[in-house]
């Protein structure tokens, strides 16, 4: 079911199969891979989970790391050659809220950004929302922002793809019934 729109959001669950998914979709699609991550290395863990995902793309991806300034880095980086891959949204807001910034602000400059894409644009982000409710103010304000964000860039992306088990599900455009 790969299929590369304008712009596509692939949501799931961690460890679902949605980055996997993204970057084939990235590879198929005839363009030049490029890479935005996010995540940042603070302990050895996260460190091996970098590299994990570093030894999973093959060596021609160009790889940007831009934890908070995404708006910038889309604008900069979009071209008719290129497709963008970011991964993910999920850690960015992690470091949109660690920095002390206004996740509704960086939002809709995102958004903003997004608008001004001259090539496709695949953005990862984990669905937050199924789990239990999490029991400390921060952990509710994160799910909360999570949330929003992950309907606001539905909204905006052409396709929405669900990923669970490794298996994709086409949420937008919605199938006629």
């Amino acid at each position: 079911m790969i299929d590369c729109p304008g712009s596509l959001l692939v949501i799931g669950g961690a460890r679902s199969g949605k980055s996997r998914y993204g970057q084939r979709c990235a590879e198929k699609s005839g363009r030049k891979p490029v890479l935005i991550a996010t995540a940042e290395a603070g302990d050895a863990e996260m460190a091996a989970r970098i590299a994990a995902h570093k030894a999973a793309r093959p060596p021609y991806w160009r790889v940007i790391e831009e934890p908070l300034d995404l708006a910038r880095t889309l604008r900069r980086q979009t071209s008719e050659q290129n497709i963008l891959l970011i991964d993910c949204l999920t850690l960015w807001l992690s470091n949109v809220l660690h920095a002390g910034r206004d996740p509704e602000e960086e939002t809709a400059s995102l958004l903003e950004a997004m608008g001004e894409m001259k090539g496709p644009t695949i953005f990862i982000s984990n669905e937050v929302g199924l789990g239990i409710v999490p029991d400390n103010p921060l952990g509710r304000s994160f799910r909360d922002a999570q949330g929003r964000l992950n309907q606001k860039i539905a909204e905006s992306c052409e396709s929405v793809v669900f990923v669970a088990a490794g298996l994709p599900l086409k949420l937008k455009p919605s199938s006629p019934a």
